[in-house]
């Protein structure tokens, strides 16, 4: 067992983040750890979130001898943020962690990924499977692509105010709404120990940012939470929004793609996230272990020593 308790968040792991070209864009990455140049690992945030929800791991695996790398991806923070819908598709966001990748002179990596960077784990190792060493993914996992696109699929589902599907067939209202309301957004997302009642009607992420009282507890500071506030209000929310707007095409541009992925993975889900597990796991990522903590979504920063001993105790294996 590799200890990890006592790793504490160090804020100077982020304080300097350089702009860095890639793949047509700037993406702005936090780097640590290049004492340990040749054992990369690259950390890839979710919605609405960014590199710094992955504070408390970057000392723990510096300790453990990795570099680092955890870009802002396209659409947040200060990294790029194009115009154009399509220009946040499936291939333009593994592409900038490939030429990440070229930028630093590695052949492969370790990804941790974690909801949205999860996803876009998942599509790298099936796209650009010899960039890829091993994946870490947390609570969201590999999404099977069947006979329906993703969003046609959703809105057959779970109706036209799902999230996802309202993103799509209502462009650029909840960005609006976000963009407005985007301290009391975070504040009220980035809760741990929900009560356990119906959800309102209504859009989900549209409720979060006009809802005046948040729920259960917080999963971080004042001064943490002020980090994603500030980024979201110079990026704004439409860039970030614009990922769930290309599943539909990402459909398309995986259908000649090898559905199975061959690389060991580590699957770490929250037992009180609202995603459920995916139970056919095994049959398209065949050597893949899976673990369960007791929290939510946030699953990095609710458990973050849990977190870090899994992961540590998992690539110690290796």
């Amino acid at each position: 067992m590799i200890n990890v308790m006592n790793t504490k968040f160090n804020p100077a792991e982020f304080s300097k983040p350089t702009m860095i070209s890639v793949n047509g864009i700037e993406l702005e990455v936090f780097e640590a750890g290049n004492q340990n140049a040749g054992k990369p690992i690259v950390l890839c945030h979710g919605f609405p979130e960014n590199a710094f929800s992955w504070r408390h791991q970057v000392p723990a695996l510096v300790k453990a001898g990795y570099h680092v790398i955890v870009p802002n991806q396209r659409g947040y923070g200060h990294s790029s943020c194009p115009t154009d819908v399509t220009d946040y598709d499936i291939e333009h966001l593994t592409g900038d962690l490939v030429a990440l990748l070229d930028h630093y002179g590695y052949e492969k990596a370790t990804f941790i990924g974690h909801d949205w960077g999860a996803n876009v784990v998942w599509r790298l190792a099936q796209l650009h499977p010899k960039r890829v060493n091993k994946i870490i993914n947390l609570a969201l996992p590999y999404q099977e692509r069947g006979e329906k696109p993703w969003i046609e699929f959703m809105e057959e589902i779970f109706g036209g105010d799902f999230y996802f599907v309202h993103f799509n067939r209502q462009p650029g209202v909840a960005d609006a709404v976000l963009n407005e309301n985007t301290s009391q957004f975070l504040r009220n997302i980035f809760r741990k120990n929900l009560p356990s009642i119906p959800p309102e009607p209504g859009m989900l992420m549209i409720n979060l940012a006009k809802a005046e009282k948040p729920l259960g507890e917080p999963i971080m500071s004042d001064s943490e939470l002020a980090v994603f506030v500030s980024a979201f209000e110079a990026s704004g929310f439409t860039g970030s929004i614009n990922w769930y707007r290309n599943l539909d095409r990402n459909w398309h541009l995986l259908a000649e793609v090898d559905p199975i992925i061959q690389h060991p993975t580590l699957m770490i889900y929250g037992e009180r996230d609202m995603i459920p597990k995916f139970d056919s796991l095994p049959e398209f990522v065949p050597n893949v272990e899976v673990i369960s903590l007791d929290c939510g979504h946030c699953i990095q920063q609710e458990l973050p020593e849990e977190t870090n001993q899994a992961i540590l105790n998992w690539l110690g294996q290796y």
